[in-house]
């Protein structure tokens, strides 16, 4: 029966997004929305808006510009930028071209840049500022096929080289282009199918050389109905954009999902300031990594600490809202009383908070991307925040299951989404095949052939279980696993993620492969540091000296006496090492997308480790 309805929802989905691709959506909404704002940024103090009209109109224009300096079907368009409007139309000028955009980190490093963009064989590049100039420039000699650098800002300083053209410039070749062929952006875009890649995804580099997921129209439209279906999403939803557009899940929910629900998208751009901007745009759906979760919740501890008048009031409210969705969770009646006070303190309370926050028009929140402490979630359902955790993967074109309001179970990542097929390989390994599953990487045969079967089955190296009423848990990585001294296979995420639930620590990689014990390397949050310090009577000057502080090394040991408990003796941590500095993915510890580099980790800190065993 299982298998009908997966097949028959996978039926129906196919039908509804047959021969679509994402400029017959895009159209779409320019015909029936023309009016309605579709993307919002902010310059200066002014906001600024593009309706739905007037962003196919721009994207138009650029098309018609990058058609003018020769790109073609087939060819690529590098993008290294923030979340911005101008980033938005590049990529989806790139698709009306019949070419295809491919965002880059703006983190990466010359050498990625330059293996990326010859791997793409990238004709034209389009990037922020002289920041991202200065490292494109020291490889363009490497770069054969790279033909135009097009510059956001600071095109001026270039004034004497023919290959660097300001945007504003391109912009100005399209609307000219345009004046003389009403039709060619029409006729180009024609070329794209619903088999043409919509993008390359650039795997974030966790194990290796960094792979180009091939990501089609029609994986995009199909994953995005997939989606709308699972979540009930409404047209026209607000959603804002702000973690970086070359990682799947932020292309996926904002810039793909406010295409096919012809939303508004406010573009933040920088993560720093994403409370503004959700306290401007008061979200509809909003996806965060745990990080980002775990920043908000910290934020929030230290606003109900400001009023100690009212913070009694709201750790018990918080307290009681926890209780109550706890014994949900867990399928008992919380209790009449219970109950009573919670809707008593969201009332008087949680609604204040989540208006605070931006979030009180929230639909559904979504924590994807990496474990997530299932504290973090009990806290925000506690608040009223409907926060669910989502897995997927790149390889995925992003979500694959999840929990949603009418199936939920915290700690699991929840099932199939429509038309998604799952199954547990006999090693354990979860294995995808559906819609959503992309078209391999790009020019890595023997690589898409490892990971994506004859059969259709996309081998995700995630291992899993499921639990009797279908939830799905993920209890390790295949590559991951480690094997102590005794032969005891042991997944390093549960207790990593349970230490990371403290404010104070940003990343945590757990040791003992071959060893007779379990150690912890402890990377602390700088931006947290400052603020811990001066609640609890220490001084801080800096990380390196604050790392070395006993009271510091204290409470360390305290949130892994707290981690401990939750995972089996054998499992548990003996020993930790605190490093001097914040982990970055310019020091390369971590991916742009915060997913630790352990490999990375364990050759850097290797004396450190060394020492903990001596």
């Amino acid at each position: 029966m299982v298998q009908q309805t997966v097949e028959a929802e996978r039926a129906s989905i196919d039908a509804t997004v047959a021969g679509k691709t994402l400029i017959n959506v895009f159209d779409r909404n320019a015909s029936t929305y023309g009016d309605r704002p579709a993307i919002h940024w902010k310059e200066g103090e002014v906001w600024r808006h593009l309706t739905w009209s007037q962003y196919r109109k721009a994207v138009h224009e650029a098309a018609a510009g990058l058609l003018s300096l020769g790109v073609a079907p087939g060819d690529f368009v590098a993008i290294m930028a923030g979340n911005r409007p101008e980033h938005v139309i590049a990529d989806l000028a790139a698709v009306h071209t019949g070419a295809t955009g491919v965002t880059f980190y703006s983190t990466l490093a010359q050498p990625q840049i330059q293996y990326i963009a010859q791997n793409c064989e990238a004709k034209v590049a389009v990037l922020e500022d002289l920041t991202y100039m200065k490292r494109w420039e020291a490889v363009k000699p490497d770069l054969p096929a790279l033909r135009y650098v097009i510059l956001m800002e600071g095109a001026e300083n270039y004034e004497t080289s023919d290959w660097v053209l300001s945007w504003e410039q391109v912009m100005e070749k399209g609307r000219a282009a345009l004046a003389a062929d009403p039709d060619l952006v029409n006729r180009a875009s024609a070329s794209t199918k619903p088999e043409s890649l919509a993008t390359l995804i650039y795997t974030s580099g966790t194990t290796g050389v960094p792979k180009g997921v091939m990501v089609t129209h029609r994986n995009v439209v199909w994953t995005t109905e997939c989606v709308r279906r699972a979540a009930k999403a409404p047209d026209n939803p607000r959603l804002v954009s702000y973690l970086p557009l070359a990682h799947i899940a932020e292309r996926m929910s904002t810039h793909y999902m406010g295409i096919y629900l012809a939303g508004e998208v406010w573009y933040c751009p920088d993560v720093g300031l994403v409370l503004e901007y959700v306290t401007k745009a008061r979200p509809n759906l909003f996806v965060a990594v745990p990080r980002v979760w775990e920043k908000f919740r910290a934020r929030l501890q230290g606003r109900f600490a400001e009023d100690p008048k009212k913070e009694g009031l709201i750790k018990r409210a918080v307290a009681n809202g926890e209780a109550v969705v706890r014994a949900e969770q867990e399928g008992r009646n919380p209790g009449l009383m219970a109950k009573i006070q919670h809707a008593l303190f969201d009332r008087l309370v949680f609604t204040k908070v989540r208006h605070g926050l931006g979030m009180d028009d929230l639909l559904i929140a979504i924590t994807a991307a990496a474990p997530i402490s299932p504290e973090l979630i009990v806290f925000f359902r506690a608040l009223g925040i409907p926060l669910y955790e989502l897995y997927g993967m790149t390889e995925t074109t992003g979500p694959a299951t999840s929990n949603l309001p009418e199936a939920d179970r915290i700690g699991s990542i929840g099932k199939p989404l429509p038309g998604v097929e799952v199954k547990l390989g006999e090693d354990g390994e979860i294995m995808m095949r559906g819609g959503v599953i992309t078209a391999g990487y790009y020019k890595l045969p023997v690589d898409s052939a490892e990971t994506f079967d004859n059969e259709g089955w996309l081998h995700s190296g995630d291992l899993g279980r499921w639990d009797d009423d279908g939830f799905l848990y993920i209890v390790g990585r295949k590559k991951e696993i480690i094997i102590n001294a005794a032969g005891k296979n042991i997944a390093p995420a549960k207790l990593e993620t349970s230490l990371k639930n403290h404010v104070l620590v940003a990343q945590a990689c757990m040791v003992g492969d071959g060893r007779q014990y379990m150690t912890m390397i402890v990377s602390l949050d700088i931006e947290e540091a400052p603020g811990w310090a001066a609640k609890n009577g220490v001084t801080y000057t800096d990380l390196a000296s604050f790392s070395l502080l006993p009271e510091v090394h204290a409470e360390i040991q305290r949130a892994m006496d707290h981690a401990n408990q939750e995972v089996s003796r054998v499992e548990q941590v003996k020993k930790f090492y605190i490093v001097p500095d914040a982990w970055t993915p310019d020091s390369g510890e971590i991916t742009p997308s915060l997913k630790l580099k352990r490999r990375v980790v364990l050759e850097k800190y290797s004396n450190d480790i060394e020492a903990m065993y001596a």
